[in-house]
């Protein structure tokens, strides 16, 4: 990386984020980052570890859908919690929120897993951890990326609202406690792996009970389709 970490926040993001996140600490998480990439390879591609933030400016975020870390096979991520490249095959955990949203708004199940057009519409796609190790999970987990993460739900929380919060699986649910804010709405389900899925995540009606509450604030719902390439 030939840039800081705090240098590689979009601009949008980092006055807000630096007035929260310690010094140190981004200074640490910095170099643990920069160190990961010159060992070998790192997911996302490291020019998109930031671009969830670089698709949605703070003012513009309607809608946070958390992730995990970043998918970790070659290829997988990118940048952007549960998307892929319109290359690559729709992960099961992304399949499942097709279904889901085939069942609860209608949407035909496309034949891609890019959900850049979502991000464009003001949905946060944040992972907790921005990177990973490729083939090893969870292995960018303690690094700092947690604090980030945490710093950029606050600087939401602080905007006007509405914005709606889809928290699935037990890491998630647990931000809720963050969203406070009496325009703002948490809704949390299980995790939409397979593992989980149908412990209540097919049937949660989040997507409606989103644009519901979107539109009940006078902002515009999110048409959740997401084209065919």
């Amino acid at each position: 990386m030939t840039t800081t970490l705090a240098e590689s926040i979009p601009a949008a993001w980092r006055q807000a984020l630096l007035d929260r996140l310690d010094a140190e600490l981004l200074s640490s998480l910095s170099a643990a980052v920069e160190d990961a990439y010159a060992a070998g390879p790192v997911c996302p591609p490291h020019e998109r570890v930031f671009a969830a933030l670089e698709a949605c400016a703070p003012a513009d975020v309607r809608v946070v859908i958390i992730g995990q870390d970043p998918y970790h096979g070659e290829g997988q991520a990118n940048g952007l919690a549960f998307s892929v490249n319109p290359d690559v095959r729709v992960p099961p955990s992304l399949a499942n929120i097709y279904k889901e949203l085939a069942q609860d708004v209608g949407c035909n199940i496309p034949n891609n897993g890019d959900l850049t057009c979502w991000a464009r519409q003001g949905v946060l796609l944040l992972n907790t951890v921005l990177t990973v190790r490729e083939h090893e999970p969870m292995s960018h987990q303690g690094l700092g990326w947690e604090e980030l993460t945490a710093a950029v739900l606050d600087v939401v929380e602080a905007q006007p609202g509405p914005v709606v919060y889809l928290l699935w699986g037990g890491k998630a649910k647990a931000l809720a406690r963050r969203v406070k804010a009496a325009n703002h709405l948490a809704l949390t389900a299980p995790h939409p792996s397979p593992l989980s899925a149908y412990r209540g995540f097919l049937g949660c009606g989040h997507f409606s009970a989103c644009n519901e509450f979107l539109a009940a604030h006078g902002a515009e719902p999110i048409d959740w389709q997401v084209p065919n390439v």
